[in-house]
């Protein structure tokens, strides 16, 4: 039998899936949450919702959405009375599903902005929380600058005007909260960014200056930018996603979510007006995030980032056929271990070897079904946040960089293919730049590495230029496969000895 997923069915569902043990009616909005995709559904959501049900109902997420995409979500919630079935999937093949009410309603900003900046402004709200990609802050990686250079941002920036973006509601909510003497909510960036919580600080007290640098002097003083990790990987729902549930719970929901079963969010202690128990919950919540948060992105993001664009220049289609090939595991075992976690502290609690090997299971595990054009998306943003790091703290080390290497030329190599028409268009804020630098980089080999926002620094360093370009004479004279065979192989220390 199959059940149409809203309030009135919950109790017709099949006894495996979990069911709010709370009253959604009930729920007092204490997070507002901007950027409601399958990540945010599956994680953040998924800890207020064991929160929510332990009791503490004053901590329901209102979600937004600002973008034209997002009024699909605005329908499927409401139509589904807010609820949706968050199904988990182990690598043993085991899964469960739940079904989860704590995004208790949901706005979608075009419709109204100011209900929106009145949600922010409530004194109830206590928490602000964005997954807005990387991407999303507007920060230059080359130069560390916020530049308000899309035509929503410096339409926000108008006297007067309705705000339209993420950082234009947070600033109007905010101006509000002063205005009436309540506290302000903390900023939470659950996005894969180093230093996500400087960053937002960095970017959003940039646009409020720019704004009203009274106000923004105000937000710099006095509201609280607590860094955070998270991680689970979440592919995105497609068809295929709502059938499968459909027919192994018997849940007919229009917008479900699959994940993984792993799930980890290490969260730094600095809040404004209180937060969420969420240790109760699993949640680290501890004093400083940085370890746990380079772990993540030099080690399971940069390695997206190798399996993404050389599995799809090797004629993969998912995550879990990379990780299941044994020229890729050495590969990405060695890119891990030679040259990421010598680049990072010691992470509490945290055992890197067996997080390294753990990774490499939790990417073979077929059940996830997750895409490699899932992990390429925005390469510009993400290829500076999660593998140029490493290769500039090697590099000021003397250490390996090869593996490094050859995924920026993989990136090259992808991106000129998209170019000669053997791929779809990058999705990408740079793309049709990336694409012009790849095909350049055939005539002019190195030119890639000219792209000056992107590189920063790298671009005139001669021993990466180097070794770009061996990695890159590998990948075109021997193919992705043997590129990583022969990479993988390769004595770093004959680097070495050219300074």
């Amino acid at each position: 039998m199959t059940v149409r997923l809203n309030a009135a069915n919950l109790h017709q569902l099949d006894p495996r899936v979990a069911v709010p043990r709370y009253d959604p009616r009930q729920l007092t909005t204490g997070i507002v949450h901007f950027g409601v995709g399958g990540f945010h559904r599956a994680h953040q959501a998924m800890y207020v919702e064991e929160l929510l049900d332990a009791g503490h109902t004053d901590w329901g997420i209102c979600g937004v959405g600002v973008l034209p995409g997002d009024a699909r979500m605005r329908d499927v919630l409401k139509a589904q009375d807010h609820l949706y079935t968050l199904v988990t999937r182990a690598p043993d093949g085991t899964s469960g599903a739940r079904v989860i009410g704590a995004v208790h309603e949901y706005l979608f900003a075009p419709d109204d902005p100011d209900a929106v900046v009145r949600k922010l402004a409530a004194p109830a709200t206590r928490v602000v929380t964005l997954t807005i990609t990387e991407g999303g802050y507007g920060v230059n990686d080359a130069t560390g600058e916020f530049e308000a250079n899309t035509s929503d941002l410096k339409r926000d920036l108008t006297p007067g005007a309705t705000p339209r973006t993420v950082f234009g509601l947070i600033t109007e909510g905010l101006r509000r909260r002063r205005d009436h003497d309540v506290p302000p909510f903390t900023v939470v960036s659950c996005d894969n960014i180093q230093g996500n919580g400087h960053v937002t600080r960095h970017a959003l007290t940039a646009f409020a200056r720019l704004k009203d640098p009274e106000l923004g002097e105000w937000i710099a003083r006095h509201v609280a930018f607590p860094s955070s990790m998270v991680d689970r990987i979440t592919p995105v729902t497609t068809d295929q996603t709502r059938q499968a549930v459909e027919r192994e719970f018997g849940v007919h929901d229009a917008w479900p979510v699959v994940a993984e079963s792993f799930s980890q969010w290490a969260l730094e202690d600095t809040f404004t007006l209180g937060r969420p128990p969420l240790e109760r919950v699993g949640v680290q919540v501890v004093r400083d995030v940085e370890p746990y948060e380079l772990m993540k992105l030099r080690l399971l993001n940069a390695s997206h980032q190798a399996m993404g664009h050389l599995g799809l220049l090797a004629g993969y289609t998912f995550a879990h056929e990379v990780g299941q090939d044994s020229r890729f595991v050495p590969f990405l075992l060695g890119y891990m271990t030679e040259e990421a976690t010598p680049t990072l502290r010691p992470v509490p609690g945290v055992d890197l070897a067996a997080y390294r090997h753990e990774l490499i299971a939790r990417f073979a595990n077929p059940a996830i079904e997750d895409t490699l054009a899932r992990l390429v998306v925005e390469g510009s943003e993400r290829i500076p946040k999660f593998v140029l790091p490493v290769v500039r703290a090697q590099l000021a080390t003397n250490g390996d960089i090869h593996r490094s290497a050859l995924i920026v030329a993989a990136w090259s190599a992808y991106a000129a293919a998209v170019g000669e028409g053997r791929f779809p268009a990058l999705v990408d804020p740079r793309a049709e730049r990336v694409t012009r630098a790849a095909l350049d980089d055939a005539e002019r080999p190195g030119a890639f590495l000219d792209l000056h926002d992107v590189f920063g620094d790298l671009t005139h360093d001669a021993r990466f230029r180097r070794a770009y370009l061996t990695a890159r004479d590998t990948l075109h004279r021997d193919g992705p496969l043997g590129a990583l065979t022969i990479t993988a192989g390769r004595l770093e220390g004959e680097e070495r000895t050219h300074p």
